[in-house]
C-alpha cells in the first residue's frame, strides 16, 4: 500500500516531469586563449586608448533571478596567461553609489558585489577552483565537487586587484599555475566559466550560460583551449610556524594553574609529475584562532555537529567525502605527526592520510596501560571516475589506540541518469575491538536519489545501520536503524521584479530501528518567499512521533523565519519556533516528559563604514511546563530551563593585511533542578585579536581571551566549587602570538 507521504511526492514528481519535459542541451562553448608578454594592469581597462589584452567575452546570461535572462549591467571579461600566471580581468558597469564593497577580511564578502573564476583543470566536470573577489580586491576561494556542497574552507594563493571607477568597477585576478592541479600534458584543455554577482538584485549572471535547469554546472563549462608549455611544477613549499602562549586557569579542584607554553612546527609540500601532492607535517599547526560559531547544545538527544578550521585537514577535504561521514578530521584532536598524500591521474582520484593521535593516551588513567601513548589513524579513499560525474568508489578508516581497534570498510558509487537525476549507494562494513579484547561487527548502507532542476527538486534516501556498526573516525550521530527521508520543493518565478520566487517545501522521515519498531515519523510542510535584496521569508511546520527511552511521544512545531540584506549597510535575520518538545535529560527519578518549547535564533550585522563590521547574535531556547497535565506528578509548574547564549563581534580592517577584532560571548544556562537534570550554568567571555594576514599560510597573530564563569571557590573537601550567581571569577585567562611564513618555490 502506498503511503500518503509517497503518493505526494510521486505527484510531484510527475508535475515537475510535466511542466518541464524535456531537460535543455548544453551547448559547449570554446575560447581559445592568448600568450602574453607582461601581465595585464588596471590602467590599460580604464583610459580606452589601446586595446587592452586578452581574449573578451561578454552577453553574460543570468542564473537567477532570471534563468536565461540578459544580466542587468554590462560585464566584460578579459582572459590570457603567461608561463607563470592565469589572469582575468573584469571590467562592471554599474552605478557607483549602488555597487557594495567593504574592506574587510579574506573570505567574508558575500555580502558583497563580487566577481568570479570557474576552473576546471581536469575538464571533467567534477572537481573546479573557485576564485572569487568583491570590487576592493578582497578574495573568497573554494572546490566545488559535484554531488558535494561546496568547499570554502579551501585556501589557494593567488593575487587580485580591485577598484571602483567612474561607471562600476574594475578587479584583476592572477592565478598561479603553481596554485592548481592539472595533466601533464603538453597543451591543456581545461574548463571554465566566469561569474558576476549583484547581491541588491539577487542576481548571479555566468559566461558561458549556466543553467538551473541541468543540476551540473561542471558540464556546462566553456571549454578553454591554448594553454601550452605550462606546469605547476615540483610546487614545493614549506610553512613553519610558532606559537608561545602564557595561560592561568581555575582547575576542578579550585585551584589557580599557571602555564607558558611554546611550540614549533612545520607543514611541507611536494607536487610530483603535476598530479600527485604529497602533504608532510611535524608538530602540525592545529591550533585555531577563530572560534566556532555559537550552537544550541542543551537538551540535544544527538552529537551537535562543529566544522572543522584547521589548516592540514581542510586542504583536498573533497577527497575523503562519500555518502556517509566517515572520515570527521575533528575526531583527531592532538595530532604530532601526520602525512597525506592525494592524486588524480587518468580518471583515477586517490587520497590516503596517516596522523597520530596525543589526546586519548592523555585522557585514561595513570594506570592504563594505553596511558601516554598515542593513537594511530590511517584513511584511504580510491575513486574510479566515469561519464557524466558518474563514479564507483572505496574506503578504508583505521584506528588503533593500544589492543583497541576500530576499522571501517566500504564501496560507494553515483550515476548520473541524465541532466537533472542521479542516484547514489554505498555499503559499509566496521570491525571493532574494545578494551575487554571483544570483537563487533557492524554494516551500514545507504541508496540515495536526488533530481535537481530551477523549478523543481527531489531527494529520497534509505539507511540501513546495525546496532553494532561504530565508525570513530566518523560523524555517526546515531546506529540501530532503518530510515527513509524524503524532501521536495516546487518554486514559481513571476515576471514582475517585486517577487522573484515562491513556492512549497514537503519534508517526511520514517525510523525504525533494526528490528523494525516504528522509533520516529516527521512530516514539515514549509512555503518560502524570495525577494529582491537578499530577502527571504517562510513558515514550516513539523507533526512529530518520537518512541524515546520506551515512551511514545507527539509533539508539534511551527517556525516563521526571515532575512534580508535589503540595507547594503544593515542585514539582519531571524529564526522563531514554538509549539512542544520532549525534556531528554530530566531530572533524578523522572521519567522524559512531553514540554511546551520555544526557541529564536538571530542575527544581526551593522557597517557603519566600509571598515568596521560591526555583528550580533542571540539564540534562546525555553522548555516549560504544560498546563494540560503533562508535567510530572507532583512537580511545580513553570519554566524547566532557558538557555540563552549572545555574541557580539567587532572587525576593524585596517587595510587589506591587518584587521583586529573583539568577541564577547556569554551564555546562561537557568534550570529547575527538579526538573531538568542540568546545573546553573553562566559564562562571559572576552576575545580580542589583532591580525596581519599577507595569505592565509603568511600570518601573525597576537591574541588575549578572558573566560569568567559563576564559580564560588572555598567550598567543603567534596566540592571546592560549586556553582553561584553571575560569573563573576576566572577561569581561564591566555595571551598568545602565533606566526608562521609560506616559503615556496
Amino acid at each position: 500500500m502506498m503511503r500518503p507521504t509517497s503518493f505526494v511526492f510521486v505527484a510531484l514528481g510527475l508535475l515537475g516531469a510535466a511542466v518541464n519535459p524535456a531537460s535543455p542541451q548544453t551547448q559547449t562553448e570554446t575560447l581559445q586563449i592568448p600568450r602574453v608578454a607582461e601581465p595585464p594592469v588596471l590602467a590599460r581597462y580604464v583610459d580606452g586608448t589601446t586595446a587592452p589584452p586578452g581574449i573578451k567575452v561578454g552577453g553574460f546570461r543570468q542564473r537567477e533571478p532570471g534563468d536565461g535572462v540578459p544580466a542587468s549591467q554590462e560585464t566584460t571579461a578579459y582572459l590570457s596567461y603567461d608561463a607563470e600566471h592565469l589572469y582575468v580581468v573584469f571590467v562592471c558597469q554599474d552605478d557607483p553609489a549602488k555597487v557594495r564593497a567593504n574592506l574587510t577580511r579574506r573570505e567574508a564578502i558575500a555580502g558583497d558585489d563580487w566577481v568570479g573564476l570557474v576552473l576546471d583543470t581536469y575538464h571533467d566536470g567534477r572537481r573546479a577552483y573557485l576564485f572569487m573577489a568583491n570590487p576592493l580586491g578582497i578574495q573568497m576561494d573554494g572546490v566545488a565537487t559535484e554531488g558535494q556542497d561546496d568547499d570554502y574552507s579551501y585556501d589557494a594563493l593567488w593575487q587580485s586587484e580591485g577598484r571602483l571607477t567612474d561607471t562600476g568597477y574594475m578587479v584583476l585576478m592572477a592565478v598561479p599555475f603553481k596554485s592548481l592541479r592539472f595533466s601533464n600534458q603538453s597543451v591543456q584543455t581545461w574548463g571554465i566559466a566566469v561569474a558576476r554577482t549583484i547581491t541588491r538584485a539577487n542576481e548571479t549572471a555566468f559566461w558561458p550560460y549556466v543553467t538551473r535547469r541541468i543540476s551540473s554546472v561542471g558540464q556546462q563549462l566553456a571549454t578553454l583551449e591554448g594553454v601550452s608549455g605550462v606546469s605547476p611544477g615540483r610546487n614545493l613549499q614549506a610553512i613553519p610556524y610558532g606559537t608561545f602562549a602564557a595561560a592561568r586557569f581555575l582547575d576542578d579542584e579550585g585551584v589557580t594553574t599557571t602555564d607558558n607554553v611554546g611550540r614549533a612546527g612545520l607543514d611541507a609540500k611536494a607536487v610530483f609529475k603535476d598530479t600527485v601532492t604529497v602533504d608532510l607535517t611535524v608538530n602540525p599547526d592545529f591550533s585555531q584562532v577563530e572560534s566556532d560559531e555559537p550552537q544550541v547544545t542543551v537538551n540535544q538527544r544527538f552529537e551537535v555537529f562543529f566544522p572543522e578550521k584547521r589548516p592540514f585537514f581542510i586542504e583536498n577535504a573533497s577527497y575523503f567525502e562519500t555518502p556517509q561521514s566517515l572520515f570527521f578530521s575533528r575526531r583527531v584532536a592532538d595530532p604530532g605527526v601526520g602525512a597525506r598524500v592525494t592524486a588524480k591521474s587518468h580518471g583515477w582520484a586517490i587520497g590516503s592520510l596517516l596522523v597520530n593521535d596525543d589526546q586519548p593516551g592523555e585522557a585514561v588513567a595513570e594506570d592504563d596501560p594505553r596511558f601516554d601513548t598515542w593513537t594511530g589513524i590511517g584513511v584511504l579513499r580510491v575513486q574510479r571516475e566515469f561519464t557524466r560525474q558518474s563514479y564507483a568508489g572505496g574506503i578504508f578508516t583505521d584506528r588503533e589506540f593500544g589492543d583497541t581497534v576500530n576499522r571501517v570498510y566500504g564501496v560507494d558509487g553515483r550515476w548520473r541518469i541524465d541532466d537533472n537525476w542521479s542516484v547514489t549507494g554505498q555499503w559499509v562494513g566496521s570491525y571493532t575491538r574494545d578494551v575487554a579484547k571483544q570483537d563487533a561487527t557492524g554494516e551500514s548502507a545507504y541508496a540515495g536519489v536526488s533530481r535537481e532542476g530551477r523549478a523543481f527538486d527531489y531527494e529520497g534516501s534509505f539507511l540501513s545501520r546495525s546496532p553494532d556498526f561504530e565508525a570513530d573516525l566518523g560523524y555517526i550521530p546515531r546506529v540501530d536503524l532503518l530510515e527513509t527521508e524524503h524532501e521536495a520543493r516546487y518554486m514559481w518565478f513571476p515576471s514582475g521584479r517585486a517577487l522573484l520566487s515562491f513556492g512549497p517545501e514537503l519534508e517526511s522521515s520514517v525510523l525504525w530501528d533494526y528490528d523494525g519498531n516504528l522509533e520516529e515519523w516527521t512530516v514539515e510542510p514549509a512555503f518560502d518567499f524570495e525577494f529582491p535584496g537578499q530577502t527571504e521569508i517562510g513558515i514550516r511546520h513539523w507533526q512529530t512521533f518520537e518512541h524515546y527511552a520506551g515512551i511514545d511521544f507527539r509533539h508539534h512545531r511551527s517556525a516563521v523565519y526571515g532575512e534580508t540584506q535589503w540595507l547594503s549597510w544593515f542585514t539582519i535575520n531571524a529564526f522563531a519556533q514554538w509549539g512542544t518538545g520532549i525534556n531528554y535529560y530530566p531530572a533524578e527519578g523522572l521519567a522524559p516528559f512531553l514540554a511546551n518549547r520555544q526557541s529564536l535564533e538571530s542575527g544581526v550585522t551593522f557597517r557603519p563604514t566600509s571598515q568596521l563590521r560591526l555583528d550580533g547574535t542571540y539564540l534562546f531556547t525555553r522548555l516549560s511546563t504544560r498546563e494540560d497535565g503533562g508535567r510530572p506528578p507532583g512537580t511545580s509548574s513553570g519554566d524547566i530551563f532557558n538557555n540563552h547564549i549572545a555574541r557580539a563581534r567587532a572587525n576593524y580592517q585596517f587595510t587589506r593585511e591587518l584587521s583586529a577584532r573583539v568577541i564577547v560571548d556569554y551564555e546562561a544556562v537557568l534550570p529547575n533542578e527538579s526538573l531538568v537534570s542540568l546545573e546553573r550554568e553562566k559564562r562571559l567571555g572576552f576575545d580580542l585579536l589583532f591580525t596581519y594576514l599577507v595569505n592565509p599560510w603568511t600570518a601573525i597573530y597576537v591574541g588575549y581571551t578572558d573566560h569568567y564563569e559563576n564559580w564560588l571557590v572555598g567550598g567543603p573537601a567534596d566540592r571546592p566549587v560549586v556553582r553561584g550567581g553571575a560569573p563573576t571569577t576566572a577561569v581561564g585567562r591566555q595571551v598568545f602570538v602565533k606566526a608562521s611564513y609560506l616559503l615556496r618555490r
